[in-house]
């Protein structure tokens, strides 16, 4: 029977299916989280076309700001002409077309400069002596109007830097400037097309919510948008942001079909990392519980193990007492009939035999009393009773070191001795050569078992000692667990294969501390 065998075979398997389930999970998950990825491209590609077609709209509404700027030129250029037509000195009287023109101008800002700057008049501006007086009542009204000049000169200068001025000779060496800004109606346009913008740019980059994105313009680098927090672009280069971006994403190229091409380089959303990390520290606290239960479990179940053996050894132990007391007994009548003293000697060691393995099993289960006695004597003893009972083929040798003294329980010492030897024993099949050595060093007092059996393969050794193991045919596998928990949990020594080769033979070393 292999008890510990098909427990392997079992944890082989939930092993393997616990895998498949782990890797069928990840893939799920995994699968999951690609989906979402690509559904994040997909907005980013829509988000893409948004700004192209936002930024078309942008490109007609300034070819049409550019148009209507022109017919204002033109405009302008008529009003010029109908003022310069009034202001003729040689007219009798003052022609009507020029003057309704002149009139009907009603939106575009005009101002009329003379050669050294001054202001000779002005139209459509919200600037008047009541508008600075309000602001300064302080002035008298020679400042105010020379305030008013000021204000309507730096006005002048802007303009003329957006809009060409139209230049007038009045008469011989007077000359008037005419300079003009946008009309009401396109001023106000502007201020809706650049709100418009804003608001795109809030939405659309500039949320925080939404993934990562950064837009260039591919020539000059220069970020157009994005909803990247500052503090991240003043520490890192651009370069190095965009390579980021572009190793779980692709780049999208948006052509503005005027010469102008920029570039949007987006990031997964700090969902999507969250999730990718998700099913391993699913399977990490997952791990954690089944490793905790495991441990768990397994100590109630060697507990439970050491409570079957101890209340089995002491039954044991219990029920051989009557025999043993019994066959003392009858050792006595054979003294007094004066039976052969040998055969009485005889069955007196085994009846002490007998006793010292009720002695071991009682042990069992209770606290070891270790006394620091002479080693030598009991490996000598076991040694000496095992002689005379094993096949005459098996050739025994001892190495023993004289008066070794350590702190053991004889009894006990003696039964795992007996047990490994006895193992050696079937494994050289009731032929061959068994050592038994006792040396020691400044830590512990070594003895070793060394036989010429079988030996065995390393998967048996990492086994040996386990409950259930045998390599016997006919066996429960608790020998050796005893002996490992009699030297570790009684003694304190350890227990070990030192080495072991098929076909040559195994060395048990125990080790006994000082």
């Amino acid at each position: 029977m292999n008890l510990y065998s098909n427990k392997q075979k079992w944890k082989i398997v939930l092993l393997i299916v616990a895998l498949l389930l782990v890797g069928a999970s990840l893939f799920v998950s995994n699968q999951i989280v690609s989906k979402v990825a690509s559904q994040e491209r997909q907005r980013a590609q829509q988000w893409a076309g948004m700004i192209k077609k936002r930024v078309e709209l942008i490109q007609l509404t300034d070819r049409t700001f550019s148009q209507l700027r022109e017919k204002e030129k033109e405009k302008m250029k008529l009003w010029v002409e109908a003022s310069k037509e009034i202001a003729k000195p040689t007219a009798f009287s003052i022609p009507e077309f020029p003057m309704q023109i002149v009139k009907d101008n009603n939106d575009i800002p005009v101002i009329l400069l003379d050669n050294h700057l001054n202001i000779s008049g002005y139209r459509n501006i919200n600037i008047d002596i009541e508008t600075i007086k309000k602001k300064h009542p302080q002035l008298s009204k020679k400042e105010l109007n020379k305030a008013l000049d000021d204000s309507l000169r730096s006005l002048a200068l802007l303009w003329e830097q957006k809009n060409p001025a139209f230049t007038v000779e009045v008469y011989q060496g007077l000359f008037m400037k005419y300079v003009y800004d946008d009309s009401k109606d396109i001023a106000r346009l502007e201020r809706e097309r650049d709100s418009l913008f804003k608001s795109f740019n809030k939405e659309i980059i500039d949320d925080e919510g939404l993934i990562p994105v950064l837009l260039l313009n591919q020539e000059s680098r220069q970020i157009i948008g994005t909803n990247i927090k500052d503090s991240i672009l003043l520490n890192k280069d651009i370069q190095v942001i965009t390579r980021e971006m572009t190793r779980n994403n692709d780049s999208i190229v948006i052509d503005f079909n005027n010469g102008e091409r920029n570039v949007l380089y987006f990031d997964s959303s700090p969902v999507i990392k969250q999730l990718q990390y998700f099913p391993y520290i699913q399977f990490l606290i997952i791990g954690l519980f089944v490793f905790i239960g495991y441990l768990l479990f397994s100590t109630f179940r060697k507990a439970e193990q050491n409570q079957v053996w101890a209340g089995m050894a002491k039954e044991t132990a219990h029920q051989l007492g009557t025999p043993i007391s019994s066959l003392m007994a009858w050792i006595e009548l054979l003294k007094s009939n004066e039976v052969d003293a040998m055969i009485v000697s005889e069955m007196q060691k085994d009846i002490d035999r007998l006793n010292k393995v009720t002695d071991r099993f009682s042990k069992i289960g209770s606290e070891a009393n270790l006394d620091n006695t002479n080693l030598s004597e009991t490996v000598l003893d076991i040694v000496n009773y095992l002689q005379h009972r094993i096949s005459k083929q098996i050739n025994f040798i001892t190495q023993i070191e004289n008066n070794v003294h350590a702190p053991h329980s004889s009894s006990l010492i003696s039964w795992v001795i007996e047990n490994i030897a006895k193992n050696a024993i079937d494994a050289m099949e009731g032929k061959g050569e068994l050592q038994i050595q006792l040396k020691t060093t400044p830590e512990f007092a070594n003895i070793y078992i060394i036989d010429t059996g079988k030996g065995m393969t390393p998967q048996q050794i990492r086994s040996i000692f386990k409950p259930g193991y045998t390599t016997k045919k006919r066996g429960w596998g608790l020998g050796l667990t005893l002996v490992k928990r009699i030297i570790e949990e009684y003694h304190n020594g350890k227990v070990i294969v030192e080495k072991s080769q098929v076909g040559e033979g195994t060395t048990f070393k125990v080790s006994i501390p000082m």
